[in-house]
């Protein structure tokens, strides 16, 4: 197994008030020209070149401009990646991803033209001030996470997710930046070898240590997660490990979670970020969306939203032991309540819509349910399973994300029954878990008869 870091360069975000003080004092004198671009000044220096500010002929704006450097120019591989980061980036028009404006090479020099970001990344933000406010990083994850899938969906794989290579603007916009390590999933140019990992150890994910070539989206929403473990605690995840020891910790499961870390860290961020970092792509969300939902705990797709009328109420349907469909109403409170309690039996057979047509899905496909369906493996597992009959424990509401009503005792319920087409039953009434037979009544009145009439059989034997 063999780790490659990035060899390229960010484009650096330039600190509004202090951008001299970011500018490399050793390099060819400025300004200069590079095609018809001038080179104002070095504001980075990386593997593949440096970075510089930049003006436009007949433009007052700035840009930031990568300038391949002298030894890397005759490497096949590192040019051809050069030409793929900026074919990826001029395809991907998202304000949370950096633009790319321009490519082109002058007396042999390949330079890229990047839209210049005036701010800070988020890498020098936690080094300057700490752990961030969990609500602000989860914000700016967030916004990361919207260019991700938009990438993702055009078939584009970072491979290179860390906060480093997210840009905060002065407004406190989070843009992703530098796609040298982007993979095309329709173009493969073969730019990885077989076996070799490409990535920053701390923030990839187990499985491109051993081969970057076959990573995922999953990749990238586990170095998304890993980032906002960083940004929620100040803490780099698997930091002071080398390489290896790094891959053999994630294998493993083993890292300290958020909120052992900072116990005010809210129980949904904690699981959503271990759920993220779990070392089977499998338990990992299957799309950034999906993990946005995770951090939300609500829905982000129109077609699931609640009708006007009835804002608070979820419809739930599951097959009892006989196979006949039953049918319970309740606010999410309640159903969350009785799913931890056990009232609702097999939760995997269980299906839930926000309206009486549907559609009905899975728990496991409703964040408003998936935490207490979906749970992590105990450090050092190395896999997780979906509870049936035992969900964790539940996650409290919070602001700016559990917004619903309170879980305590004044949820409201909606009466109804049904069975098994018709009303719905009222899902507070629920005394035992769905799906069981009840006891009928000749049973306890037959076993008291049998119990009297044994003791007279034996009272009048002894007489």
């Amino acid at each position: 197994m063999a780790e490659e870091t990035s060899p390229t360069s960010s484009v650096p975000a330039v600190p509004p008030s202090k951008g001299a003080s970011k500018v490399t004092p050793r390099g060819p004198s400025l300004p200069r020209q590079i095609g018809p671009y001038t080179l104002l000044e070095r504001i980075g220096v990386g593997g593949m070149g440096s970075v510089y500010r930049a003006s436009r002929p007949n433009d007052s704006t700035h840009v930031a401009i990568k300038v391949m450097a002298e030894s890397t120019r005759s490497n096949p591989v590192l040019l051809r990646r050069f030409e793929q980061e900026f074919r990826a980036a001029s395809r991907l028009d998202h304000p949370n991803m950096v633009r790319a404006i321009d490519y082109g090479e002058a007396e042999g020099v390949p330079y890229l033209v990047m839209e210049l970001v005036q701010g800070m990344n988020l890498s020098d933000h936690i080094e300057e001030k700490g752990k961030l406010p969990e609500a602000e990083a989860i914000r700016l994850v967030g916004q990361v996470a919207q260019g991700l899938y938009r990438a993702h969906k055009m078939g584009l794989v970072h491979r290179d997710v860390k906060p480093d290579n997210i840009l905060i603007t002065a407004d406190g916009q989070a843009k992703l930046t530098d796609l040298g390590l982007v993979k095309e999933a329709e173009t493969d140019l073969n730019l990885t070898r077989t076996g070799r990992g490409l990535g920053t150890p701390h923030f990839m994910a187990p499985e491109q240590f051993k081969n970057a070539k076959l990573a995922d989206s999953r990749c990238d929403i586990y170095s998304l997660g890993a980032t906002l473990y960083a940004a929620v605690t100040g803490q780099t995840p698997f930091g002071g490990l080398g390489a290896l020891e790094a891959w053999m910790k994630k294998v493993q499961d083993e890292f300290p979670s958020p909120k052992s870390l900072i116990p005010e860290i809210s129980d949904r961020t904690d699981w959503a970020i271990r759920r993220a970092m779990a070392s089977d792509p499998d338990i990992r969300p299957a799309t950034c969306r999906e993990f946005v939902e995770d951090l939300t705990g609500r829905t982000t797709r129109k077609v699931l939203s609640a009708p006007e009328t009835d804002k608070d109420h979820w419809y739930l349907r599951h097959l009892d032991e006989q196979g006949a469909e039953v049918s319970v109403k309740g606010t999410r409170a309640a159903v969350r309540r009785s799913l931890r309690e056990g009232l609702l039996g097999d939760a995997s057979n269980v299906q839930a819509a926000r309206s009486r047509q549907g559609p009905f899905l899975p728990l496991r496909d409703l964040p408003e349910f998936r935490d207490l369906i979906v749970t992590l493996p105990a450090h050092g597992a190395a896999l997780a399973k979906v509870s049936e009959s035992q969900p964790p424990p539940s996650s409290p509401a919070r602001s700016g994300l559990e917004t619903s009503g309170g879980e305590g005792e004044g949820s409201t319920v909606s009466l109804h029954s049904e069975k098994p087409s018709g009303n719905f039953r009222k899902l507070g009434e629920l005394s035992r878990p769905l799906g069981r037979k009840p006891v009928p009544l000749w049973v306890p009145l037959a076993a008291a008869a049998g119990l009297f009439l044994g003791l007279l059989v034996l009272w009048l034997l002894l007489r």
